[in-house]
């Protein structure tokens, strides 16, 4: 196409500025309602679980997101989504055994657990410790890899140079903070609402345009000019290596190692066992715990099942449309069928649905790594005594501070992908305090601090010994070669259990109030006054394990829908129905929705 053809015209510059403005007009009136933290991180623990499943999800949907979806197809084909579709069992993990405590808790953050569930200088020490990793260090790493994101989209779609496109983000920044630095919670919330409907839209239209189009011919279309291979939703267990034929290829060892380790034992932010982060600011915000557990479903449901097809269609399209693009390049595919198919109006709505996800899910990253700076760290160790109004005001700069802490990881930034595997091996091992903490008493700080560190020192060995010494397999990606993987869990586990029992327990005035205040299940005889309430392990244990099929099962029914595959639509839809039923069943014996 010609230059001309691809610049952008008034109408789309008017559709842009248009959005930016709404945007701030939104958050600047909800900026009222900022009186306290609770206001200002929580939202005043008012939402309804629309607005707060919404949220997540909106969150979840940044700039990076279409274009990482774009180089795992172009990869590995759809199956190539099982980098992140493997997730899905933790989240409905989070829904059914967690999100009613994490409500329960009454807390500000999900660091300030550490505060009410384990006890001295240990805890004091973790929380402090946790509030400024999470909040500055992995949150700035967060921001930078979705900055990365937002300058590809730059750099193609304007022809700017990548320092420019740097510079950009950082003014995108500075209009993210004129809103949710002042409005708190509710207005990226709300926010949150209008931008993740924007994006969606966007999505959508552009899949229908692309996939129509006479370079690709439709649905027959792409499905005539690809490998059947590249449209399977399972890989090929053929082989140990990702195929560069555009079919997700290893060994079925691997794929089930992938499948089943990384969702329960390695901390990766947005799914972490038994929930963390921005989810739980979430279902804290929630205004009750069944609000919380419907706002936890229907993000899991939202964010694996129903939002990814948009982007699936596009990178598909892009494989026909532009087969010279390799490696990290891939991901670009989708931006250049945003910048040669768009007519103007739509190029303006689509580029504003980008800018919408980049904004939320920034928005979100600044108030969440802000509460666990102000909730974790300044008022327990810096101003005991501080007001609220000193707290909000204090909260506003820390939102500030954080833009430039990330403006300068972003610089350094490569590769997204090296930052999502650098987070889930230094995390591997963890994710089983983080959920026996609400079910086994014996968990101490002691525990926690160690799982925190072990993964780090595990991490070390593989990439600088075995991967370097003994044999480079070592240091593959989890799902190429999980080794290296299993080694850091192993390793990890093995510490903080031995940690566990050569330290002294929580003390026990403090897991009394504990038990006392969230009823949780599980090994907490020491603590029990009466009997336990009579909910059954086994039958929530199937309530999650019947969620699970069936949100892959709406996965699948919808992708055999769009590509016309009738038989195996049928066969997915009938287990959805089982596994709905089931779901039905016996979430209402546990009494889980109530």
């Amino acid at each position: 196409m010609s230059q001309e053809a691809m610049a952008l015209g008034t109408l789309d510059y008017l559709i842009i500025l248009g959005f930016i403005g709404l945007i701030i007009c939104i958050g600047l009136y909800f900026s009222r309602r900022a009186k306290n933290t609770s206001d200002f991180f929580l939202g005043g623990r008012s939402l309804p679980w629309v607005l707060a499943g919404t949220s997540m999800v909106a969150t979840t949907f940044a700039a990076d997101t279409p274009l990482a979806v774009t180089e795992l197809v172009k990869q590995g084909g759809i199956a190539g989504n099982w980098m992140w579709w493997n997730l899905l069992a933790g989240g409905m993990l989070t829904t059914f055994f967690f999100a009613k405590y994490w409500r329960r808790a009454e807390i500000l953050t999900d660091v300030e657990l550490i505060d009410i569930r384990y006890s001295g200088k240990p805890a004091r020490f973790l929380r402090g410790f946790k509030a400024i990793y999470m909040g500055v260090f992995v949150n700035a790493l967060i921001i930078g890899w979705v900055n990365l994101a937002l300058m590809s989209l730059l750099q193609v779609f304007f022809n700017i140079p990548q320092q420019e496109a740097l510079y950009w983000t950082l003014v995108a920044m500075l209009v993210v903070f004129v809103y949710s630095g002042f409005s708190g919670l509710l207005g990226v919330v709300y926010t949150d609402f209008v931008q993740f409907i924007i994006a969606m839209t966007g999505s959508i239209v552009l899949a229908v345009i692309v996939v129509n189009s006479e370079q690709v011919g439709g649905i027959d279309g792409l499905k005539a000019a690809l490998p059947p291979e590249t449209l399977s939703f399972f890989p090929s267990f053929s082989s140990d290596e990702v195929s560069t034929a555009g079919m997700l290829s290893v060994s079925l060892g691997s794929f089930l190692a992938f499948l089943i380790l990384p969702w329960w034992n390695s901390w990766y932010p947005g799914a972490e066992p038994g929930g963390g982060g921005y989810v739980v600011q979430r279902m804290m915000s929630a205004k009750d715990e069944k609000n919380a557990v419907y706002a936890n479903l229907y993000f899991q449901i939202a964010h694996y099942c129903i939002r990814p097809w948009p982007w699936i269609l596009v990178a598909l399209s892009a494989i026909i449309l532009y087969p010279d693009l390799q490696g990290d390049d891939a991901k670009l595919g989708y931006v250049l069928a945003m910048k040669d198919f768009l007519p103007v109006g739509l190029k303006g709505l689509l580029l504003a649905a980008f800018f919408a996800a980049y904004m939320s899910t920034t928005a979100s990253q600044l108030n969440w790594g802000a509460s666990y700076i102000i909730n974790d760290f300044y008022q327990p160790f810096v101003k005991k005594n501080a007001t609220e109004k000193q707290l909000v005001n204090t909260s506003r700069i820390s939102v500030l501070i954080m833009i430039l802490v990330a403006f300068a990881v972003t610089s350094q930034i490569t590769s997204i992908a090296a930052v999502w595997n650098f987070l889930l091996q230094t995390g591997a091992g963890l994710g089983l305090v983080l959920i026996l903490r609400w079910y086994w008493w014996r968990i101490n700080a002691w525990t926690e601090i160690a799982g925190t560190i072990a993964p780090f020192v595990g991490y070390s060995i593989v990439t600088f010994g075995l991967a370097k010494y003994v044999d480079p397999s070592w240091g593959a990606p989890i799902i190429q070669d999980p080794k290296g993987f299993l080694f850091t869990i192993v390793f990890t586990i093995s510490i903080w259990l031995l940690v566990t029992f050569l330290t002294a327990p929580t003390d026990e005035e403090t897991l009394k109030r504990f038990y006392n205040k969230i009823k949780p299940a599980g090994n907490w005889k020491p603590f029990q006054t009466q009997a336990t309430e009579s909910i059954s392990m086994w039958k929530l244990g199937f309530l999650w394990i019947s969620a699970v099929v069936m949100a892959y099962s709406i996965l699948f029914t919808t992708g055999s829908l769009i590509f016309q595959n009738w038989t195996e639509m049928w066969i997915y839809l009938a287990i959805f129905i089982v596994s709905l039923f089931a779901v039905k069943t016996l979430a209402d014996q546990v009494k889980v929705f109530e």
